[in-house]
C-alpha cells in the first residue's frame, strides 16, 4: 500500500516540476486525473483562494463537466456569503474528511446543484505556505485539494498524508506560478496605466498582420489633448492621474472589444479585436472620442477630457507593424493639427502628403552641402511709373527624387527639423551672390532685394553678425537688401523680435512685414517696431475685384501705413481692374501674375537691363 502511494506522490512531483504558467491548469489536471485512479474517486478539483475578494475559485477539476450552470455555483464562491463548508476553506490548517450525514445539508445543496449528485463524501486538503508577514509565525491558505467519491469513503492516515504532501507541492508550483506570471505581467504591462506595454503592443500587431490573418486590422491612436498643460499647470502628478482615469474609463468601454496598449508619453494605442473595416473603425472612434469628453473632479479642480484619434488599418501580409502605427500617427498628427478633440482616419491624401513630407525629411540635410538649393526671381513693380522696383529671391529645391519643390513643401518641414536656419542662411547667401554678379555689370542700381527670413534665422543667436558679414563679403549696401519677416513669428515672439529687429535696423537694411493681414491681432503692436513696409497677403488682393470685406480691409491697411509712414507692397496682383483699385487706395509696389511669374537668373538679368515692365498709372485713378 505504502509502496503505491509512494510511487503516486513521486508521479505528481514529476508532472508539478514541470508546471509553468503556460501549461499550469493542463499539469493540474493531470495530477487529479492521476490522483482519482489511484483511488477510485468520481471528482478531484483545485481551487485558489484570493483574499484579495474573499473568494475560493475553481481552476481545475476531473472529470470536465459536461454542463455548467450561468451563474456556476462552484465556480467563484465568495466565504463571506458561503456555507460553513466552503467558508471553513478560506483559513483552515489540516484537512477535513466529510462523509454523508456528517456535512450540513446547505453543503450537499450547492454541490447538487453544481454536480447533479446528491450524496457525496469529501476530502478537502488545504494548501499552506508560511506567512512571512513580519511578527507572524502563522500560515496561509493558499487553496484547497478537493477530492469526492459519490456515496461513502473512508480515508486511511497513509492516504490523507500523501493528499497532504500533494497539497504542498502544489501550494508550491501555485506560487511558483504567480512568481511567472507576476514577471510576464511586469514585461508586458505599462506601471502607470496597467494597459500593455509597447514590446507587448509590437507582439500583438506582429501576429494580427502576419500573412494569412483576418483582415483588415483596425488601430486606434488616442492622444489627450491638453495633458502637457495640465503637467504644466497642475504638476505631473495630477497628469499622471488624469491618464489614468482616461486609460481606466477606456478599458470599461472596450472591455472585450480591443487590446490597449500604452505607447509611451499619453499615447495609447487600442487594437480592435475583430477585423473592421476605415468606415466602421472611424465610428467607434467617434463613440470613444464622445465618451471621453467629461469633466473630471481632481481635488477641487475640475479637468476635461479631450481627445485627438487617428484611425487606421492594416492588411495582414501586406502592412507591417510599423506600416500601420505609421498610418495612425499620420492621422493622429492631422487631428492635432485640426484644432483637437476630432477623429481623422487615414486616407490617401494623408499618405501622399506624409511620404513627401518623409521623403523631404530623408534628403533635407544634405540640400546645402549638396547645391540643390536654386533660386528664381519675382519682379516687383512700382504700380505708378511702371518701373522695375524690387526682385523677390524665391528658393527652391532640386529634391533628388521629386524634382523641383516650392519653398511652402519643404520649408516647413525645415523648421520643424531645426534646419530652418541653415537653408535660411544658403538663401541669404545665394541671393546676394548674384545680386553682386549684376552689380558688378552695372544693373540693379536703382531695384531693391528682398529675401524672406525664416522664423529660425531671425531668432537664431548671431544672426546679426552672420547678415553684416554676407553684406561685407558681397559688397552690397545694407539700404539695397529688405528682409521680409513672417508675420505671424512677430504675434507670437513681439517683444523678442522687436530687439532683433533693431540690431538689424541698426546695420541698415530694410524691413518688411511679410503675408500681412492674416495675423489682425498684431495691429496694435505695428507701431512699435521698426518696420520700414508691408506686403499685404495674396488672399486678399487675389479676391478685391468682388469688392466687399475684402477692399474694406485692403483700403484700411494702406490708411494704416499712411498713418504709420510705411510703405505698402500687394502680393498677387492678377487683373488690370485690381491694379487700379490698389493705386486708387494708395499702393504703389505690387507683385504677381499680372507683374511677372519667378524668372531664372539670365532672364531677371534682361529685365532689369530693360526695367519697364507696364504703361504707368496715375495715382488716385479710380477703376
Amino acid at each position: 500500500m505504502l509502496t503505491a502511494l509512494n510511487e503516486l506522490v513521486e508521479g505528481v512531483a514529476h508532472t508539478l516540476m514541470a508546471a509553468d504558467a503556460d501549461n499550469y491548469v493542463a499539469a493540474s489536471e493531470q495530477v487529479l486525473t492521476d490522483v482519482a485512479a489511484h483511488f477510485g474517486l468520481d471528482v478531484a478539483f483545485l481551487r485558489h483562494n484570493d483574499h484579495t475578494i474573499r473568494a475560493t475559485i475553481l481552476i481545475a477539476q476531473w472529470p470536465i463537466r459536461t454542463y455548467v450552470p450561468d451563474p456556476d455555483p462552484i465556480g467563484t464562491v465568495y466565504f463571506k456569503d458561503a456555507d460553513p463548508v466552503f467558508a471553513m476553506a478560506e483559513h483552515v490548517e489540516e484537512p477535513v474528511i466529510l462523509r454523508p450525514g456528517a456535512e450540513p445539508d446547505e453543503f450537499q445543496q450547492r454541490i447538487e446543484e453544481g454536480t447533479t449528485v446528491p450524496v457525496v463524501s469529501i476530502a478537502a486538503v488545504p494548501m499552506n505556505v508560511a506567512d512571512t508577514t513580519e511578527g507572524s509565525d502563522g500560515f496561509i491558505t493558499t487553496g484547497t485539494l478537493g477530492f469526492i467519491k459519490y456515496g461513502d469513503l473512508a480515508w486511511t492516515d497513509d492516504e490523507i498524508t500523501a493528499l497532504k504532501v500533494i497539497a504542498t507541492m502544489f501550494a508550491h508550483v501555485k506560487a511558483r506560478v504567480e512568481a511567472q506570471e507576476s514577471i510576464r505581467h511586469l514585461a508586458e504591462h505599462d506601471d502607470l496605466t496597467g494597459l500593455r506595454n509597447r514590446r507587448s503592443l509590437l507582439d500583438h500587431l506582429e501576429h494580427r498582420l502576419a500573412a494569412g490573418q483576418p483582415a483588415p486590422v483596425a488601430a486606434l491612436y488616442i492622444d489627450p489633448d491638453q495633458l502637457k498643460a495640465v503637467n504644466d499647470l497642475l504638476g505631473h502628478e495630477t497628469g499622471d492621474r488624469v491618464l489614468v482615469e482616461l486609460t481606466q474609463r477606456l478599458r470599461e468601454h472596450t472591455a472585450d472589444v480591443a487590446f490597449l496598449a500604452r505607447l509611451g508619453g499619453d499615447e495609447i494605442i487600442a487594437v480592435l479585436n475583430v477585423p473592421t473595416t476605415l468606415a466602421d473603425a472611424y465610428k467607434y472612434a467617434e463613440q470613444l472620442r464622445q465618451m471621453l469628453a467629461a469633466r473630471l473632479l481632481l481635488g477641487s479642480t475640475y479637468i476635461r477630457h479631450r481627445v485627438s484619434i487617428g484611425v487606421a488599418v492594416g492588411i495582414p501580409g501586406t502592412d507591417s507593424v510599423s506600416d500601420l502605427l505609421r498610418y495612425a500617427e499620420h492621422a493622429l498628427t492631422a487631428a492635432k493639427t485640426a484644432g483637437g478633440n476630432t477623429v481623422i482616419a487615414f486616407s490617401d491624401e494623408l499618405a501622399a502628403r506624409y511620404s513627401l513630407q518623409t521623403d523631404i525629411e530623408v534628403h533635407l540635410h544634405d540640400c546645402v552641402e549638396s547645391g540643390a538649393l536654386f533660386l528664381r526671381y519675382l519682379p516687383e513693380v512700382d504700380l505708378q511709373s511702371g518701373e522695375l522696383a524690387a526682385v523677390e529671391a524665391v528658393v527652391r529645391w532640386n529634391h533628388p527624387t521629386r524634382g523641383p519643390l516650392l519653398r511652402e513643401e519643404f520649408m516647413p518641414i525645415a523648421e520643424a527639423t531645426n534646419f530652418g536656419g541653415a537653408v535660411g542662411r544658403e538663401v541669404l547667401r545665394l541671393a546676394c551672390a548674384q545680386f553682386q554678379r549684376w552689380r558688378r555689370a552695372g544693373l540693379a542700381h536703382e531695384t531693391m532685394l528682398r529675401v524672406k527670413l525664416s522664423p529660425a534665422q531671425v531668432v537664431t543667436d548671431g544672426f546679426t553678425e552672420h547678415l553684416t558679414a554676407t553684406l561685407t563679403e558681397f559688397d552690397i549696401p545694407a539700404a539695397a537688401l529688405c528682409l521680409e519677416l513672417p508675420e505671424d513669428l512677430l504675434v507670437a515672439e513681439a517683444q523678442r523680435c522687436g530687439q532683433i529687429l533693431l540690431a538689424l535696423k541698426s546695420i541698415g537694411v530694410r524691413l518688411a512685414l511679410d503675408n500681412f493681414g492674416t495675423g489682425y491681432s498684431f495691429l496694435p503692436s505695428l507701431k512699435e517696431l521698426p518696420i520700414d513696409s508691408l506686403k499685404v497677403g495674396r488672399e486678399f488682393v487675389r479676391t478685391l475685384d468682388r469688392g466687399g470685406e475684402n477692399e474694406l480691409f485692403v483700403r484700411s491697411i494702406a490708411a494704416l501705413a499712411d498713418a504709420f509712414g510705411l510703405e505698402l507692397t500687394a502680393d498677387g496682383l492678377e487683373t488690370e481692374s485690381a491694379a487700379q483699385r490698389l493705386v486708387a487706395m494708395g499702393y504703389r509696389h505690387a507683385q504677381g501674375p499680372l507683374v511677372s511669374g519667378p524668372l531664372d537668373a539670365d532672364a531677371t538679368e534682361a529685365l532689369l537691363k530693360k526695367p519697364t515692365l507696364r504703361q504707368p498709372m496715375r495715382a488716385g485713378a479710380h477703376p
